[in-house]
């Protein structure tokens, strides 16, 4: 790490008050926005989850609970009632009522948002009385309260104050007022935003909800080099960390004074392709698109050994499986869909020599650097192990800051990406990235832009299935499909170890979603 780079980040952990009830962490990378729907990426999410509501949330074991909602009803498949908590307001004072959650929503939907895809299967918002909100759906949605819990809710009048009424367009490098200024009604509000330097908050002293901890402020400092977050870590100079290395974990639980909180993740890794251009960006085959063979897609997932990743370069702390899913729940643990193609050098070269590629081919396959564990170092290992079916891969490792707009404007022949989150169900991982892509973020982050009618047409069809026997059926086919096609290559599903203080208690979710309000730090003695 550069000298100039140590300093800052010593600079700026020394900035927080040091006392019990000062929250000082770190992780590799920094939160893109305070938009709350101009990103939809976990980290971002769960930062902005301390300063905004949901009007459902998710309790200590990912099941929904009541927020800003305190009760509803489902009036037949395609209506739903809210009633609104009372009393509540923003953190700059203003009532929160159910304009504020019409006009969130209705946001949600814009083309700038990363939801729009969950928040237009909400249906049409509408307001009943100041405490009432009714939901009208167009189509049955099987998953609709998870839905609502990726909306979170902003003042109205704030927003159209700030002139920030339509998400920021994050892709395009707009700046807005909402992007570095907050204002919700969560337990925590913001103090200051340096980006990539510091994030400071502090305790809502009007929270409408009980606060289970003691956290009075937070001091947030992203740290792109992992020994120097454990370094912090064990000197005391932090008190939690999100993301340890897994080649530390062990020196961490023999340190005195120190602590790891071991727990697997709702998120599977994997490789994406562009499967829809007739040429490559990025690739020395000229006039034609070797992802468009399926046969060249199952040869690269052939040539990976997926056990040396996860004993190698994960320590163990991986699961390997062969569906696209955060959560095995999301495949019904059904072994045929979890079944991944053999690992078989033999099998790949005939696949590639049968392509027409014998000889490989060249291409650059993009990664971040500082989102996923051991993201850059994996994207290597991959490189290495094409290499052994004649692919030369260049690795275009990046930060996630600019690796997602990237990947938004479809800039990329070969990438990495993983998908997670509190939801378990099938429909939040089919509907964005399995699906064909059209308007209102319907496969949105299908970054391979491949287009596959059949499982579009089963994945659809999944997400409208009322009778639950016959929608399992049909999320069986559409995964089978998917595989069948190797739209996406495999990796694994990855651990999330955090490591803290021993003085600090933290909930360790599946989601890998720090709640703040939720951490109780021991006096110093």
């Amino acid at each position: 790490m550069k000298a100039w780079l140590l300093a800052l980040c010593t600079a700026a952990l020394a900035s927080g008050t040091v006392q019990s009830q000062t929250l000082r962490w770190a992780s590799q990378g920094d939160v893109q926005t305070l938009d709350p729907v101009s990103q939809n990426e976990s980290f971002t999410n769960a930062m902005n989850g301390q300063v905004y509501d949901y009007l459902v949330a998710r309790d200590k074991k990912l099941n929904i609970v009541p927020s800003l909602a305190t009760e509803w009803k489902q009036d037949g498949p395609l209506k739903w009632t809210f009633k609104l908590r009372r009393d509540v307001k923003f953190h700059d004072g203003r009532p929160f009522t159910a304009d504020d959650v019409v006009f969130s929503v209705n946001r949600a939907k814009e083309p700038t948002s990363q939801i729009a895809n969950y928040a237009g299967a909400l249906g049409d918002p509408k307001k009943i009385d100041d405490y009432t909100v009714e939901f009208n759906l167009q189509k049955f949605n099987p998953i609709f309260l998870e839905h609502l819990n990726s909306v979170f809710i902003m003042s109205k009048s704030w927003s159209e104050e700030h002139k920030v009424t339509k998400p920021q367009d994050f892709t395009n490098k707009e700046e807005t007022y909402a992007a570095r200024n907050a204002n919700g009604t969560g337990p925590y509000m913001l103090v200051s935003r340096q980006p990539d330097v510091k994030t400071v908050y502090k305790r809502n002293p009007n929270y409408w909800g009980k606060i289970e901890g003691n956290v009075q402020e937070v001091v947030y400092t992203p740290i792109a080099s992992a020994a120097t977050r454990v370094a912090a870590l064990i000197s005391g100079e932090l008190d939690f960390i999100l993301d340890p290395p897994s080649t530390d974990l062990e020196r961490l639980r023999a340190t005195p004074g120190v602590k790891v909180i071991d727990g697997m993740e709702n998120r599977v890794i994997f490789i994406g392709l562009d499967q829809a251009r007739d040429e490559l960006l990025y690739s020395n085959v000229k006039g034609k698109n070797p992802f468009k063979d399926v046969r060249v897609r199952r040869a690269m997932y052939q040539a990976i050994d997926i056990d040396s990743i996860r004993t190698k370069l994960m320590n163990g702390k991986a699961v390997p499986t062969g569906a696209v899913v955060p959560s095995p729940l999301g495949s019904f643990n059904d072994p045929e869909i979890e079944k991944r193609l053999p690992y078989d050098l033999k099998a790949a070269r005939k696949l590639m020599a049968d392509a027409g590629y014998a000889d490989g081919f060249e291409v650059t396959l993009d990664c971040p650097n500082n989102r996923y564990i051991n993201d850059e170092r994996i994207c290597i290992a991959l490189a290495n192990m094409w290499a052994q079916i004649k692919m030369k891969v260049k690795v275009n490792a990046m930060p996630k800051s600019t690796y997602f707009p990237k990947q938004e404007k479809l800039d990329t022949s070969l990438y990495m990406l993983g998908w997670g989150g509190s939801v378990t169900d099938a429909e939040t991982t089919f509907t964005p990235v399995y699906r064909n892509r059209a308007p209102g973020g319907i496969g949105f982050y299908n970054r391979g832009n491949y287009k596959d009618d059949e499982l579009d047409a089963l994945c659809a069809a999944s997400t409208e299935e009322v009778d639950p026997a016959k929608r399992k059926a049909l999320i069986k086919k559409a995964f089978l499909r998917h595989n069948d096609q190797v739209h996406h290559i495999p990796l694994h599903r990855q651990f999330i170890p955090w490591a803290a203080r021993g003085g600090v208690e933290v909930v360790h979710r599946a989601d890998n979603w720090l709640e703040i309000q939720w951490v109780k730090m021991q006096s110093p003695k």
